[in-house]
């Protein structure tokens, strides 16, 4: 427990920038979005439970709606990891690496991130694209395509800009407070 504690305060000590009044709020707006899906998402599988096994009846389109907002949850935490740089990385041998050689490699890592990003979005503008002039749906809830399937080329999307317009900190290894 004392190594976990360790690595933590590590960690953020590595995060020394001060992280300004908008991005605080940002990221509080998005936590709380997040938090509405959460709650949402709680609400509707109880009551799935609830009118499956208490009234026989099971609400019928519960389940892509919950897999949807799943996945918009899981972008939108993305973008946010993306701009706190709370990325998973594995430090095996970058931790013993300082100096230029860091820097370089940080921008390496940085400069991939953004391209795959990239890649990805655009890769999901194009499927998205092709759902809405079919005006494709969902085989139960009939909701359109395009909706779940936004939810990459946003996340992609925005990581990409976020990495982007902060790279100096991806290089530095030095992205600000917690958020």
């Amino acid at each position: 427990m004392q190594n976990l504690e360790n690595l933590n305060n590590k960690h953020s000590s590595q995060k020394t920038e001060t992280t300004t009044t908008a991005e605080s709020k940002s990221l509080t707006i998005i936590y709380a979005i997040l938090g509405v899906f959460l709650i949402i998402g709680i609400a509707i599988n109880l009551s799935n439970v609830f009118n499956r096994y208490i009234l026989n009846s099971a609400i019928f389109w519960a389940e892509e709606v919950l897999v949807g907002m799943s996945i918009w949850g899981v972008f939108i935490g993305a973008a946010v990891v993306s701009w706190r740089g709370d990325h998973l990385n594995m430090d095996l041998f970058s931790s013993k690496i300082s100096g230029k050689p860091k820097i370089i490699l940080n921008f390496l890592v940085a400069l991939t991130a953004i391209a795959i990003c990239a890649f990805v979005a655009i890769q999901s503008w194009t499927i998205l694209s092709l759902f809405i002039e079919t005006k494709a749906v969902s085989a139960g809830a009939e909701i359109p395509k395009f909706i779940p399937h936004s939810s990459l080329f946003f996340g992609f999307g925005i990581s990409a800009i976020v990495i982007t317009l902060r790279l100096k900190s991806w290089i530095n290894g030095n992205y600000g407070g917690n958020g």
